[in-house]
């Protein structure tokens, strides 16, 4: 059956028991997670064990309506919520993975798990998800979905990510199908729609598994995790002992079989049947505010950024992993830098925000050298990602780097020299970049040497702090939930060049204490040089608009938050007042489906890839 968040049932018993807990909770005078924890252990689960989070906030929302107990205070409810830091960012993360597939790439670095899409670990969370969903888009977004609210979490604004292999090598019409199922499943939560298509399609996978066992062929749809990885040991990849790379594997083991099945007759949609989910997708409760995809530099051109806008994408992953040209052909990566330069050339110009990953301890490179490469990131005009992840080269066993590894070419760092690179890198990134991750989260039993420590992060930024050093970066400065003096709230923007735009980051922060807090910023695109899309001739462009905070309903209003005290329509009046002063006629916006609506309010008309506003009727400063 596949895998879809479940719940163990409220039963009677179960609720009563609930009822009590949440009533003595109410009784306490601001209480804390320890509260929490001592009533969690006085109130025992009748199914055994202690209730998960879920069960608490399924109980409230039935016992409150059915008026069985009084509203908790906010701050109380946020002691039901699992992890909060999820939807402290404005919004609500969604990832999903397309299913494995040959990859152009022959990184020596990368792991070759032939369970999943290249690069990606079946251990890892999101991995695991997927793998129980038949790496169908439409069921893993509805799970996802299902644990974040069930876990107290809002999903009315969700960003679609989409992880695995190189998206851009996928067949056109299978990414056309993925997005829409992302989009559908997104139109149909919390509907009777769902439950009827979650029915439909798991049946449709379990009826290929059958057509597979009886034609003797590997079951590249089951949904079971340790089946697969029974069934598929003896197709794995060493490193070691490379008979087979991970591309042909994949081909004996999923392409041919989906070829004896027609698979990709029903992995494929239209690009009217997508619109037609996006437009629904516009006023749906469940709204995608941003779409991420993944995918390698010298496969971007005009071309495919046209498609990635096509699609809805906002945003693209992108793997840079070195500034350096020696580096990279060391490690068999496949392109140069020249083709980094002109994939961010590219996609600035389109106004797609850019997030990229970059890797340390590479083969061929060194712990002074990864510091001059990281430098160049944002010392080089071409580069300045808005995003960016941080991945130490992590030895696993199906890479070929562990053939290098083993002839003593290359060996992890030690955790003093890791500490000394990403101590660098933390305090030499700006303000207007957002540092999303900087360790990867590899299970430590899938690491043969190296760091195993997944926050080797909160390592660093304590090590950082006994010196007296603070980040500037926008993860270490984000409001997050913390209280603030919203008359003190200050505007202020940072200007910076790239190889083909003035940059303005706009915005909003408060001192907190003796720190300063972001609370919304706004990327302003300034193009110095004409682009390739017609409808941005004689446009500034803004690229993003982010609100902090915990995330809030659509339209729901608070003085106390920064998510609603109209920080965005602030930042977006300031941008069009600064395009055009600096000399622009229109001010387009790369919108996410989801955010249409609220463009369309501010002054927005809908082009063919953008929304755009005319600035020759505001008046100049």
């Amino acid at each position: 059956m596949s895998y879809l968040y479940k719940q163990t049932p409220l039963t009677p018993k179960r609720l009563s028991q609930l009822r009590l807990l949440i009533s003595e909770l109410a009784q306490l005078k601001n209480p804390n997670h320890a509260d929490l924890l001592s009533l969690l252990r006085k109130y025992p689960d009748p199914a055994g064990g202690m209730f998960a989070k879920s069960d608490l906030n399924q109980a409230y929302k039935r016992l409150l309506s059915k008026g069985e107990i009084k509203p908790l205070p906010k701050k109380t409810l946020q002691l039901f919520k699992k992890r909060p830091i999820r939807t402290l960012s404005g919004v609500a993360p969604v990832t999903v993975l397309t299913k494995p597939f040959p990859c152009p790439g022959q990184c020596i670095f990368c792991p070759s798990d032939v369970r999943m899409p290249k690069s990606y670990l079946a251990n890892e969370p999101g991995a695991q998800r997927a793998e129980r969903n038949f790496f169908d888009p439409y069921l893993q977004t509805i799970n996802r979905l299902k644990a974040l609210y069930a876990n107290g979490h809002k999903v009315t604004k969700a960003e679609i990510i989409v992880l695995g292999g190189t998206w851009s090598f996928y067949p056109e019409p299978y990414q056309i199908w993925f997005i829409k199922e992302c989009f559908h499943a997104l139109n149909d939560f919390g509907t009777e729609k769902e439950a009827i298509e979650v029915r439909k399609k798991v049946k449709f996978y379990e009826s290929l598994d059958r057509q597979l066992r009886e034609k003797s062929y590997h079951s590249f749809i089951k949904d079971d995790p340790k089946k697969n990885e029974k069934e598929l040991k003896e197709k794995a990849v060493d490193g070691l002992k490379l008979k087979k790379n991970y591309n042909q594997v994949v081909q004996e083991v999923y392409l041919k079989p989906e070829r004896v099945l027609g698979v990709s007759k029903f992995q494929s949609a239209s690009w009217g049947e997508l619109e037609k989910q996006q437009k629904v997708n516009e006023t749906a409760r469940v709204r995608c505010v941003g779409l991420v995809l993944e995918t390698r530099p010298d496969n971007i051109s005009e071309a495919e950024v046209v498609r990635l806008r096509r699609l809805g994408a906002t945003k693209t992953q992108i793997g840079v992993q070195s500034l350096n040209d020696t580096v990279l052909k060391k490690n068999k990566r496949g392109h140069d830098v020249a083709s980094t330069r002109k994939a961010f050339l590219l996609l600035r110009l389109a106004g797609f925000k850019i997030h990229a990953h970059w890797m340390a301890n590479l083969y061929g490179s060194s712990v002074e050298a990864d510091k001059k490469d990281y430098l160049k990131l944002f010392q080089d005009k071409d580069f300045k990602p808005d995003e960016l992840k941080i991945y130490p080269t992590s030895l696993i066993a199906s890479a070929e780097l562990m053939q290098y590894f083993k002839k003593g070419l290359w060996r992890p760092y030690s955790q003093e020299e890791l500490l000394d690179v990403l101590e660098f890198a933390l305090t030499h990134t700006p303000a207007y970049c957002r540092l999303t991750r900087v360790i990867r989260d590899i299970p430590s039993g899938d690491i043969v040497v190296g760091n195993k420590k997944t926050n080797f992060r909160q390592i660093v930024t304590d090590h950082l702090s006994t010196k007296g050093k603070k980040l500037v970066d926008i993860r270490a400065r984000e409001i997050r939930d913390v209280s603030f003096d919203v008359d003190k709230i200050k505007f202020s923007v940072i200007t910076y060049p790239t190889g083909v735009s003035t940059e303005k980051f706009l915005q909003f922060t408060v001192n907190v204490g003796n720190e300063e807090k972001l609370l919304a910023f706004l990327r302003l695109s300034l193009p110095t040089q004409g682009g390739f899309i017609d409808e941005l001739k004689d446009s500034a462009v803004i690229r993003e608009v982010h609100v902090y905070g915990r995330l809030a309903d659509i339209g729901e209003k608070h003085r106390d938050k920064a998510q609603h005290l109209g920080l965005g329509t602030k930042l977006i009046e300031k941008a069009k007042e600064i395009a055009k002063k600096s000399g622009y006629k229109k001010l387009a916006v790369i919108s996410a489906v989801g955010t249409r609506e609220y463009y369309r309010k501010r002054g927005f008309k809908d082009g063919g890839l953008y929304q755009v506003a005319s600035l020759t009727s505001l008046k100049s400063w």
